[in-house]
Protein backbone atom coordinates (compact mmCIF):
# COMPACT_ATOMS: atom_id res chain seq x y z
CA UNK A 1 0.00 0.00 0.00
CA UNK A 2 1.48 3.38 -0.83
CA UNK A 3 0.19 4.96 2.43
CA UNK A 4 -2.10 7.61 4.30
CA UNK A 5 -4.96 6.99 1.79
CA UNK A 6 -8.32 7.18 3.89
CA UNK A 7 -6.30 10.46 5.69
CA UNK A 8 -8.10 11.93 2.14
CA UNK A 9 -11.50 11.59 3.55
CA UNK A 10 -10.81 13.61 6.85
CA UNK A 11 -10.43 17.14 4.87
CA UNK A 12 -13.76 17.75 3.88
CA UNK A 13 -17.52 17.53 5.48
CA UNK A 14 -19.81 17.24 2.21
CA UNK A 15 -22.94 16.06 1.86
CA UNK A 16 -25.16 13.82 4.40
CA UNK A 17 -25.92 10.74 1.98
CA UNK A 18 -22.89 8.48 1.96
CA UNK A 19 -21.81 8.10 -1.46
CA UNK A 20 -21.23 4.24 -0.69
CA UNK A 21 -24.16 2.70 1.11
CA UNK A 22 -26.47 5.95 0.45
CA UNK A 23 -27.87 6.23 3.74
CA UNK A 24 -28.71 9.20 5.74
CA UNK A 25 -25.77 9.75 7.80
CA UNK A 26 -23.70 12.56 10.07
CA UNK A 27 -20.21 13.42 10.04
CA UNK A 28 -19.85 12.41 6.67
CA UNK A 29 -16.00 12.90 5.19
CA UNK A 30 -15.75 13.48 1.37
CA UNK A 31 -19.15 11.93 1.91
CA UNK A 32 -18.34 8.41 2.96
CA UNK A 33 -18.81 7.28 6.33
CA UNK A 34 -16.94 5.59 8.57
CA UNK A 35 -18.46 1.84 7.73
CA UNK A 36 -18.17 2.50 4.12
CA UNK A 37 -15.05 3.73 4.81
CA UNK A 38 -13.76 0.20 6.10
CA UNK A 39 -15.42 -1.55 3.55
CA UNK A 40 -13.23 0.25 0.81
CA UNK A 41 -10.00 -0.12 3.02
CA UNK A 42 -9.87 -3.49 2.86
CA UNK A 43 -10.13 -3.86 -0.54
CA UNK A 44 -7.00 -5.32 -2.37
CA UNK A 45 -5.84 -5.15 -5.75
CA UNK A 46 -6.34 -8.83 -8.09
CA UNK A 47 -5.85 -9.69 -11.77
CA UNK A 48 -9.35 -10.40 -13.17
CA UNK A 49 -10.11 -10.94 -16.59
CA UNK A 50 -12.90 -11.45 -18.49
CA UNK A 51 -14.10 -14.61 -20.26
CA UNK A 52 -13.51 -14.89 -23.03
CA UNK A 53 -11.12 -12.05 -23.37
CA UNK A 54 -11.52 -9.91 -26.22
CA UNK A 55 -7.91 -9.77 -28.64
CA UNK A 56 -5.18 -8.03 -27.54
CA UNK A 57 -6.96 -7.38 -23.80
CA UNK A 58 -3.50 -6.39 -21.69
CA UNK A 59 -3.27 -7.91 -18.04
CA UNK A 60 -6.00 -6.29 -16.19
CA UNK A 61 -6.06 -5.60 -11.94
CA UNK A 62 -8.65 -4.05 -10.32
CA UNK A 63 -9.19 -3.26 -6.48
CA UNK A 64 -12.39 -5.35 -6.22
CA UNK A 65 -15.95 -6.23 -8.00
CA UNK A 66 -18.53 -4.11 -9.26
CA UNK A 67 -20.81 -4.40 -6.52
CA UNK A 68 -21.50 -2.77 -2.48
CA UNK A 69 -19.82 0.52 -1.47
CA UNK A 70 -17.07 0.13 -4.35
CA UNK A 71 -20.16 0.90 -7.28
CA UNK A 72 -22.43 3.02 -5.37
CA UNK A 73 -19.50 5.22 -4.61
CA UNK A 74 -18.49 5.08 -8.38
CA UNK A 75 -21.97 5.60 -9.51
CA UNK A 76 -22.20 8.97 -7.08
CA UNK A 77 -18.69 9.91 -8.72
CA UNK A 78 -19.59 9.20 -12.32
CA UNK A 79 -23.67 9.80 -12.69
CA UNK A 80 -24.33 11.84 -9.78
CA UNK A 81 -21.32 14.46 -9.72
CA UNK A 82 -20.05 13.99 -6.43
CA UNK A 83 -16.07 15.48 -7.76
CA UNK A 84 -14.87 15.38 -4.38
CA UNK A 85 -14.56 12.09 -4.66
CA UNK A 86 -12.12 11.93 -7.26
CA UNK A 87 -9.39 12.14 -4.64
CA UNK A 88 -9.94 9.22 -3.10
CA UNK A 89 -10.90 7.21 -5.63
CA UNK A 90 -7.96 8.34 -7.67
CA UNK A 91 -5.60 7.04 -4.74
CA UNK A 92 -7.25 4.02 -4.80
CA UNK A 93 -6.30 3.47 -8.37
CA UNK A 94 -2.88 4.38 -7.24
CA UNK A 95 -2.83 1.64 -5.23
CA UNK A 96 -4.50 -0.92 -8.21
CA UNK A 97 -1.40 0.20 -10.43
CA UNK A 98 1.30 0.39 -7.88
CA UNK A 99 -0.17 -3.86 -7.44
CA UNK A 100 0.23 -4.61 -11.41
CA UNK A 101 3.48 -3.25 -11.47
CA UNK A 102 5.58 -4.20 -8.84
CA UNK A 103 8.58 -2.06 -7.47
CA UNK A 104 8.52 1.81 -8.64
CA UNK A 105 9.68 2.31 -12.07
CA UNK A 106 8.59 4.94 -14.93
CA UNK A 107 5.15 5.25 -15.82
CA UNK A 108 3.24 6.27 -18.24
CA UNK A 109 -0.67 6.64 -17.17
CA UNK A 110 -3.01 6.41 -20.42
CA UNK A 111 -7.05 6.74 -19.57
CA UNK A 112 -9.14 5.87 -21.56
CA UNK A 113 -10.63 8.87 -23.62
CA UNK A 114 -14.26 9.72 -23.07
CA UNK A 115 -16.29 10.82 -26.31
CA UNK A 116 -17.71 14.71 -25.79
CA UNK A 117 -20.80 13.38 -25.49
CA UNK A 118 -20.23 11.13 -22.55
CA UNK A 119 -18.35 13.89 -20.73
CA UNK A 120 -21.02 16.32 -20.76
CA UNK A 121 -23.85 13.63 -19.56
CA UNK A 122 -21.11 12.52 -16.54
CA UNK A 123 -19.91 16.08 -15.36
CA UNK A 124 -16.75 16.74 -17.20
CA UNK A 125 -14.12 14.30 -17.40
CA UNK A 126 -14.46 11.96 -15.00
CA UNK A 127 -11.41 9.68 -16.14
CA UNK A 128 -9.24 12.61 -16.21
CA UNK A 129 -9.71 13.68 -12.65
CA UNK A 130 -9.28 10.26 -11.45
CA UNK A 131 -6.12 10.15 -13.38
CA UNK A 132 -4.38 13.37 -12.11
CA UNK A 133 -5.35 12.18 -8.64
CA UNK A 134 -3.70 8.74 -9.30
CA UNK A 135 -0.75 10.27 -11.10
CA UNK A 136 -0.31 12.46 -7.29
CA UNK A 137 -0.72 10.14 -5.33
CA UNK A 138 1.94 7.62 -7.10
CA UNK A 139 4.18 10.88 -7.80
CA UNK A 140 4.45 11.25 -3.51
CA UNK A 141 5.37 8.35 -3.03
CA UNK A 142 8.20 8.49 -5.42
CA UNK A 143 7.28 7.34 -8.90
CA UNK A 144 8.31 8.71 -11.61
CA UNK A 145 4.77 8.85 -13.58
CA UNK A 146 3.40 10.99 -16.90
CA UNK A 147 0.17 11.24 -17.57
CA UNK A 148 -0.51 10.95 -22.12
CA UNK A 149 -3.45 10.83 -23.68
CA UNK A 150 -2.17 9.69 -27.16
CA UNK A 151 -5.93 8.15 -28.45
CA UNK A 152 -9.04 10.07 -28.74
CA UNK A 153 -12.37 8.87 -28.57
CA UNK A 154 -14.99 9.28 -31.89
CA UNK A 155 -18.49 9.01 -31.31
CA UNK A 156 -20.39 5.30 -30.05
CA UNK A 157 -23.49 3.99 -28.88
CA UNK A 158 -23.78 3.76 -25.14
CA UNK A 159 -22.08 0.40 -24.00
CA UNK A 160 -24.99 -0.30 -21.53
CA UNK A 161 -27.22 -1.10 -24.22
CA UNK A 162 -25.28 -3.55 -25.98
CA UNK A 163 -24.24 -7.12 -25.34
CA UNK A 164 -20.59 -8.67 -26.03
CA UNK A 165 -20.62 -8.41 -29.87
CA UNK A 166 -21.66 -4.99 -29.82
CA UNK A 167 -19.51 -3.82 -27.23
CA UNK A 168 -16.45 -5.16 -29.55
CA UNK A 169 -18.04 -4.29 -32.58
CA UNK A 170 -18.61 -0.96 -31.00
CA UNK A 171 -14.90 -0.33 -29.45
CA UNK A 172 -12.89 -1.38 -32.65
CA UNK A 173 -14.23 1.33 -34.15
CA UNK A 174 -14.07 3.94 -31.34
CA UNK A 175 -10.68 5.44 -31.00
CA UNK A 176 -8.42 6.79 -33.19
CA UNK A 177 -4.24 7.67 -32.64
CA UNK A 178 -3.61 11.43 -32.33
CA UNK A 179 -1.12 12.94 -34.43
CA UNK A 180 2.36 13.02 -33.28
CA UNK A 181 2.22 10.36 -30.77
CA UNK A 182 5.47 8.69 -30.05
CA UNK A 183 7.02 5.51 -28.16
CA UNK A 184 7.99 6.01 -24.50
CA UNK A 185 11.53 5.08 -23.15
CA UNK A 186 12.73 1.65 -23.23
CA UNK A 187 11.57 0.13 -19.75
CA UNK A 188 8.68 2.84 -18.92
CA UNK A 189 5.24 0.67 -17.95
CA UNK A 190 2.46 1.92 -19.97
CA UNK A 191 -0.96 1.34 -17.89
CA UNK A 192 -4.26 1.73 -19.04
CA UNK A 193 -6.52 3.43 -16.87
CA UNK A 194 -10.24 3.17 -16.50
CA UNK A 195 -13.02 2.58 -14.00
CA UNK A 196 -14.62 -0.16 -14.86
CA UNK A 197 -14.06 -3.57 -16.71
CA UNK A 198 -16.79 -5.40 -17.84
CA UNK A 199 -16.09 -7.56 -21.14
CA UNK A 200 -13.00 -5.48 -22.03
CA UNK A 201 -13.58 -4.84 -25.05
CA UNK A 202 -12.73 -1.01 -24.80
CA UNK A 203 -9.55 -2.18 -23.35
CA UNK A 204 -8.71 -4.05 -25.95
CA UNK A 205 -9.55 -1.56 -28.41
CA UNK A 206 -7.15 1.10 -27.35
CA UNK A 207 -4.50 -1.51 -26.69
CA UNK A 208 -4.54 -2.48 -30.18
CA UNK A 209 -4.29 0.93 -31.50
CA UNK A 210 -1.38 1.87 -29.07
CA UNK A 211 0.57 -1.33 -30.05
CA UNK A 212 0.51 -0.27 -33.64
CA UNK A 213 2.12 2.75 -32.70
CA UNK A 214 4.47 1.98 -30.34
CA UNK A 215 3.08 2.23 -27.54
CA UNK A 216 1.88 -1.06 -26.09
CA UNK A 217 0.55 -1.33 -23.02
CA UNK A 218 2.14 -3.53 -19.68
CA UNK A 219 -1.23 -3.47 -17.78
CA UNK A 220 -5.06 -2.31 -17.66
CA UNK A 221 -5.56 -0.46 -14.11
CA UNK A 222 -9.35 -0.14 -13.14
CA UNK A 223 -11.31 0.39 -9.95
CA UNK A 224 -13.51 -2.28 -10.37
CA UNK A 225 -14.51 -5.22 -12.23
CA UNK A 226 -18.11 -6.88 -13.14
CA UNK A 227 -18.40 -10.06 -11.98
CA UNK A 228 -20.06 -12.45 -15.33
CA UNK A 229 -23.63 -13.99 -14.09
CA UNK A 230 -24.21 -17.54 -15.30
CA UNK A 231 -27.64 -18.47 -16.42
CA UNK A 232 -29.61 -21.21 -14.92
Amino acid sequence: MLGGLWSDLTDLVLPAECAGCRRQRSGLRHGVCPECVAVLGALRPRPVRPTPAPPGLPPCHALGWYAGPLRETLLAYKDHGRHGLARPLGALLAEVVAAAIGPPRPVVLVPVPDTAAAARARYGDHLGRLTRHCAHRLRAAGWPVRVRRPVRAAPRPDSVTLDSAGRAAAASAAFRIRSGTGPVPSGTAVVLLDDIVTTGATLAAISRTLNVNGLSPSVAAVLAATEKRHQR
